[in-house]
C-alpha cells in the first residue's frame, strides 16, 4: 500500500507576514540536501588578490589589525570594484516620466581575515571576534557620514552564493536608502509592539526556548533557530537573547557569545551538508536618525539548497522541502 504523505503547510512569517510553503508532500531527508558543486572558486594562493592586497591594486586600509610581530590578522579596505560609489559624492535625484531614481552613492568595503582557507566554520573564536570587532568599528565610523541611512553587512560563502574570491571576506555597504525587506521587518515589529507592548523577536525567542524543536544552539547571550517560516532548507537566524535594536552597541562579552554562535551553527551546517554555499547577513536598525525601540538586530543564514523556479518568481512565496523542525534536529546532531 502506498504510504500516505502529510499535507504541505503554508506558514506565515510573524514579522514580515510573508508566506512560505513547507512542502512535506515532496519532503527530503536531511542528507538529500548535500549539494554536489559543479562550479567552485579557484582555491590557489597564487591567484588570490587578498594574500597581498597592495600587489593586487587594493586601496589603502581603512582599518587593520596586527600581531606583535607586525603581520596583519585582519584588514578592511574599499572594494576595488564597488557596487556603489564614494559617499562623499553628492547624491543627485532624477526623474524620467513616471520613474524616480538617484545616483548610486554610498560606501563599499571588504573585511578580510588573514588565513586563506579559514571560512567561518573553520575560524578560531578569536578570529571571529576580530571580524565582529571590525564590523562594529566600521559601522560606528560610517553611520554618521552624510546621507547614510542604512549599513548592510554581508558574507557570501561559495560561488553559487555570489562569492567571486575563495579567500573568506565580508562586505560592508552603506547606502542612502533602507531596503524594502528591512522596512517590512520594521513595520511588522512596530505593529507587534503597538498591539502587545512587546518585541516580536523577543516573543519568538521566548517561545522557541519553551518549544525547543527549532533551536539549533544557544549560549549566554545568543540563540540560533531554524525559523518557523523558513524560506529555504536549513535557514538559520542568530539572535541576541537580550533586547537590542542596534547591533553597533554590542559589548565585548556579547561578541564572544555571538562568535561561538557563528562557529557552532556554521560548523554544524558544514558537517551536515558538506560545506554548502550560503549567504549570511545582518539586519539591524537603520542609522537615519530615527528611533527604533521595537526592533531587534539579528543575523540570517540562507544556505543555497534550492533554486527559485516559476512559482517562487511569480508569487514571491518560497518553497522549502524540509520542515525547519527536522532541519534543526539534524543540525543539533552536528553541534
Amino acid at each position: 500500500m502506498e504510504q500516505k504523505k502529510e499535507l504541505s503547510q503554508l506558514r506565515q512569517d510573524i514579522v514580515t507576514r510573508d508566506w512560505v510553503v513547507i512542502a512535506t508532500g515532496r519532503s527530503k531527508r536531511p542528507e538529500d540536501f548535500i549539494v554536489r558543486k559543479d562550479f567552485v572558486l579557484d582555491e590557489s594562493l597564487g591567484s588570490c588578490p587578498f594574500e597581498n592586497p597592495e600587489a593586487s591594486g587594493q586601496k589603502d586600509d581603512v582599518l587593520i589589525y596586527k600581531k606583535d610581530d607586525g603581520d596583519w590578522t585582519l584588514r578592511v579596505f574599499p572594494n576595488l570594484y564597488p557596487a556603489i560609489q564614494n559617499i562623499e559624492k553628492e547624491i543627485v535625484s532624477f526623474e524620467e516620466g513616471p520613474y524616480f531614481g538617484m545616483s548610486g552613492v554610498g560606501n563599499h568595503e571588504l573585511v578580510v581575515p588573514r588565513k586563506h582557507d579559514d571560512h567561518f566554520a573553520k575560524m578560531g573564536v578569536n578570529t571571529i571576534v576580530e571580524m565582529i570587532d571590525a564590523y562594529q568599528d566600521r559601522y560606528l565610523n560610517i553611520m554618521n557620514q552624510k546621507d547614510v541611512r542604512y549599513i548592510s553587512i554581508i558574507h557570501n560563502h561559495g560561488k553559487s552564493a555570489g562569492a567571486s574570491v575563495y579567500h573568506p571576506h565580508s562586505q560592508i555597504f552603506a547606502v542612502p536608502v533602507v531596503s524594502p525587506y528591512v522596512e517590512l521587518e520594521l513595520y511588522g515589529s512596530d505593529q507587534h509592539w503597538k498591539s502587545t507592548n512587546r518585541c516580536v523577536f523577543c516573543t519568538v525567542i521566548e517561545y522557541e526556548q519553551f518549544e525547543k524543536t527549532r533551536v539549533v544552539f544557544e549560549n549566554e547571550h545568543c540563540i540560533v533557530i531554524a525559523p518557523y517560516a523558513s524560506r529555504s532548507a536549513f535557514e538559520m537566524w542568530i539572535l541576541p537573547k537580550f533586547h537590542s535594536p542596534y547591533f553597533e552597541r554590542i559589548t565585548n562579552a556579547q561578541k564572544i557569545s555571538l562568535a561561538w554562535a557563528f562557529k557552532r551553527s556554521l560548523g554544524a551546517l558544514e558537517k551536515a551538508l558538506g560545506n554548502p554555499d550560503y549567504n549570511l547577513y545582518l539586519h539591524t536598525s537603520p542609522c537615519d536618525g530615527k528611533d527604533y525601540p521595537h526592533y531587534h538586530w539579528h543575523f540570517e543564514i540562507l544556505p543555497k539548497t534550492s533554486t527559485w523556479a516559476g512559482f517562487e518568481l511569480s508569487t514571491g512565496i518560497e518553497i522549502s522541502t524540509i520542515e525547519p523542525e527536522v532541519a534543526a534536529k539534524h543540525l543539533r546532531d552536528f553541534v
